[in-house]
């Protein structure tokens, strides 16, 4: 009887865990044995027995019909789920007979599902458990080539990368020292979307864009069909400031657990997210049988734009409500819970009314006071006070559409946003405090006569406490990005006149 052990990965969630993978092989007393794989594997783990058997065949290794061979995927009691044991498992059918003279290093990781000819082919969830790998002390890590870009981002893990599982077991015969290293690209800042100059007129949306992201304000843009909601929303991530090495690593977790990492190495381009108004509450939050990140998740350091937010669903807004304001998201399971990043900015766009043209300067609206307040009705007020900066996005004349020369460029915005971050990073001294409203007031630091402005508003509007931080840090904002120390009756004055929905409709 033969016990080999050796090391494969999982994910739950954006996380990934290290699964100890035992293969113990026995001779059969009666006839031809079996393979089994015990510890809650799904279908496609079952699967991979006959995957690896055929991949072993092709490549000209030994696999072994008349033994009886258990595989055992540790911890047994958590559900493994997906086509990244291959490569583990088929080294340990390999190495279990006596003979075979391989040897695994327990040191090293091994990721891949195989193709019936052995090729090895890229897995979901590579960077969390290459992350996972690097946290237990793993010294290397074996994939797809198609997986080597993002594993060998992770400082201090030695990653390798064979085309075949021939290859691989050629190289553990000599020695993973002296196989070939995959290296990580380079991560490049250079924004490729679509430029604010772009957009003509609307000199007050653009202030306002720069405003959220200059403080990670969420942002509601009310305004009539075509006057340029949407183009101003995807210019967002253009003159948000370049992901530090940490935030890249983040967005990148998250879009390799979600198959949806372009390219190879770290994400270089903020994410920026728009489901559709028909999107499920599972997938705008995530959750599921499996639980996977939602588009809240999948905009993480990024933008989650909703168009014709009175749109969507009641429940899937608010739903909203806690990752919005935790910046996560916790999903209870039977066997656990899962956690999620959610701290991205939210950008919503709407029609002022059902028709969408009131207010509209040449088309008049067909609907009643009563239609209107039910349209915006459907936005609830504790969605609302999470959201700081509500702004009117008017039509504009055709001589300015036709005429005007084009405006500030992404790249000028931009610089003027990383300076004020620059400013809150300095004063606050912790990296994820300008997300975050709660203890804005310790760095307000008030010129004469701007609380009290604030305290009147807050009567005259009848605002919530929540909604009163958020014009404070607005206000904090706005002094940042003029590279004021203290915030004016100015400051909070424009802070204020950003919360149209708050006001009286009389």
């Amino acid at each position: 009887m033969a016990l080999v052990r050796t090391v494969a990965a999982a994910v739950e969630g954006v996380d990934g865990y290290l699964v100890p993978v035992e293969v113990s092989r026995s001779p059969s007393p009666f006839g031809p044995g079996r393979t089994s794989v015990v510890g809650l594997p799904d279908a496609a783990v079952r699967e991979a027995i006959d995957r690896v058997g055929t991949a072993l065949r092709h490549s000209g290794l030994t696999h072994g019909g008349v033994d009886t061979v258990v595989v055992n995927l540790a911890p047994a009691d958590r559900r493994k789920e997906g086509t990244g044991f291959d490569l583990a498992i088929a080294l340990g059918l390999c190495a279990s007979f006596e003979d075979s003279g391989l040897a695994l290093p327990a040191d090293t990781l091994f990721l891949a599902e195989l193709g019936l000819d052995g090729a090895l082919r890229p897995v979901r969830g590579c960077l969390a458990a290459a992350v996972a790998a690097r946290q237990e002390g793993l010294a290397r890590m074996v994939v797809a080539p198609g997986n080597a870009g993002e594993a060998a981002v992770v400082a201090g893990l030695t990653v390798h990368a064979p085309p075949d599982l021939a290859t691989l077991v050629g190289w553990l015969a000599k020695g993973l020292a002296s196989a070939p290293v995959a290296t990580a690209e380079p991560v490049e800042d250079a924004w490729t979307g679509p430029d604010l100059a772009d957009v003509k007129g609307q000199d007050h949306a653009k202030r306002a864009l720069a405003i959220a992201a200059a403080g990670g304000h969420n942002l509601l843009m009310l305004g009539p069909p075509g006057s340029g909601k949407t183009m101003l929303a995807r210019r967002l991530p253009g003159i948000l400031p370049p992901m530090t090495e940490a935030e890249a690593l983040e967005v990148t977790r998250v879009q390799s657990v979600s198959g949806l990492l372009a390219r190879p190495g770290l994400a270089r381009e903020r994410p920026f997210r728009a489901p559709h108004h028909n999107v499920s509450q599972v997938g705008l939050v995530g959750g599921g049988p499996v639980p996977r990140p939602g588009e809240v998740s999948l905009a993480h350091l990024g933008v989650l734009f909703l168009d014709e937010l009175p749109e969507y669903g009641r429940t899937q807004l608010e739903s909203l409500r806690q990752p919005l304001e935790d910046g996560h998201l916790t999903i209870s399971r039977a066997a656990g819970r899962i956690r999620l990043p959610s701290r991205c900015m939210l950008v919503a766009a709407m029609n002022p009314c059902p028709c969408g043209y009131l207010g509209h300067p040449t088309r008049r609206c067909t609907d009643s006071a009563d239609a209107v307040h039910r349209y915006r009705s459907r936005i609830s007020g504790p969605l609302l006070d999470r959201i700081d900066l509500h702004i009117e996005v008017p039509a504009q004349p055709p001589e300015r559409l036709l005429g005007e020369a084009p405006g500030e460029d992404s790249a000028s915005v931009r610089a003027r946003v990383v300076a004020a971050r620059d400013r809150m990073l300095a004063r606050q001294g912790r990296p994820n405090a300008l997300l975050d409203p709660r203890g804005v007031r310790s760095h307000l630091h008030p010129a004469p006569g701007a609380l009290d402005l604030l305290g009147q508003a807050i009567g005259e509007l009848g605002l919530s406490a929540r909604a009163a931080d958020r014009i404070a840090k607005v206000a904090r904002t706005l002094a940042d990005l003029e590279g004021s120390t203290a915030v004016t009756t100015d400051h909070i004055a424009e802070a204020v006149g950003y919360r149209v929905l708050d006001r009286p409709t009389g």
